[in-house]
């Protein structure tokens, strides 16, 4: 993850602003508000300035995720090419559906806010929309583990990796 989020740095640097780098990175699928606090510790942006941008990177596209995916999907499902992406998504979204089930709501803020691979709220929110689930539940439930995994993310990124980097 880091080598992605240091091409990414190393593209954009001298392009725009740092800040404007790390709300990009937050905004990405699989690299989110974790990836992008890592590239905010490697550039040195002030932590609540990074906490900011990182969680209002990562939750700008959970919204129109949960209100529109299930329409994309019925789109995509028409053409052969599209409509295997579809299935292996759909197939992700069930994998993880039993983590979720499990505890409910707090299994849905658990899996959004713990980093693990293949976990976060873009995962979190394709599992609520294709099981179509409360969008007002999901999306608290999404929006309190992104700050769950911002606290998380917090330590290891300002506190391990950014006493490596000093």
């Amino acid at each position: 993850m880091v080598n992605i989020i240091s091409q990414i740095i190393n593209s954009l640097k001298g392009v725009v602003s740092k800040e404007l780098i790390v709300f990009i990175i937050s905004l990405m699928p699989l690299l989110e508000l974790r990836g992008g606090l890592i590239a905010a510790a490697i550039l040195n942006v002030e932590y609540l300035k990074a906490g900011i941008l990182c969680i209002i990177g990562n939750i700008i596209p959970i919204p129109l995720i949960l209100l529109f995916l299930k329409k994309v999907f019925s789109v995509m499902e028409r053409f052969k090419p599209t409509k295997k992406v579809v299935v292996w998504l759909e197939d992700k979204a069930k994998k993880n559906k039993p983590k979720i089930d499990k505890y409910g709501f707090w299994g849905l803020v658990l899996f959004v806010g713990i980093p693990l691979p293949g976990t976060g709220a873009w995962t979190g929110s394709l599992v609520a929309s294709v099981f179509e689930m409360d969008y007002k539940k999901s999306l608290l439930a999404i929006f309190l583990g992104i700050i769950l995994a911002f606290i998380i993310m917090s330590i290891v990124s300002y506190g391990v990796i950014g006493n490596i980097i000093r």
